[in-house]
């Protein structure tokens, strides 16, 4: 870790636009990876996988799909952030995992009564709506987690999620939503530019 401070992560993180294409190590990725497991999410469903991309092959057929943004292929690793919509199969994977932890039966028999209800009364495109918003929990510590290791991003929603589904070889219950590139910055961050805090505030 490099030890920086949340606001300094906040203020040092950019989203980077060409990396010098140095790999990351592994470990670091994984360290990254592990963080962004513990991302909040509605109900704690989770509802998200990550398709790591290194590849150099692969990145290329995914350049296009992408509208040949070089952040793709300059980057060392690309997380795909996709949107998993099988509500039923992602319960009942919270689920185990809560038994697992040791919590009481009661508490897990409240958790599935409480999601149960939930995916009743939401609509198909209404849960991948709502899982899409979660997956940009994940992304979120994705982003600083990233800043935090000593290396930097990209989140970029600009890419065709058909193309990625269908040359990443994805099965329909899992939406690419969000992109992030990772790597070592090969340009320099320009000033931020962000609204005063009045104009946020209502």
């Amino acid at each position: 870790m490099c030890g920086l401070e949340f606001p300094n992560l906040v203020m040092q993180r950019y989203a980077t636009k060409r990396f010098d294409g140095r790999p990351l190590p592994e470990d670091r990725v994984r360290q990254l990876l592990e963080l962004v497991r513990y991302a909040p999410s509605g109900l704690n469903l989770q509802p998200w996988k990550i398709k790591v991309v290194t590849d150099p092959a692969l990145k290329a057929q995914l350049l296009p799909a992408t509208w040949n943004q070089s952040q793709v292929t300059t980057c060392s690793h690309l997380l795909v952030f996709c949107a998993a919509i099988n509500p039923k199969e992602q319960i009942e994977k919270v689920v185990a995992a809560m038994r697992k932890s040791g919590l009481s039966e009661e508490a897990i028999t409240q958790y599935t009564r409480s999601t149960k209800d939930f995916v009743v009364h939401v609509k198909p495109d209404q849960f991948r709506s709502w899982a899409q918003a979660n997956v940009f929990l994940a992304l979120s510590y994705a982003l600083l987690g990233a800043k935090a290791l000593g290396f930097d991003s990209c989140p970029m929603g600009g890419f065709d999620p058909e193309a990625y589904a269908k040359i990443l070889k994805l099965p329909p219950a899992i939406i690419p939503t969000m992109l992030c590139a990772l790597g070592y910055a090969a340009d320099t961050p320009h000033p931020k530019v962000r609204l005063p805090l009045e104009e946020i505030l209502i």
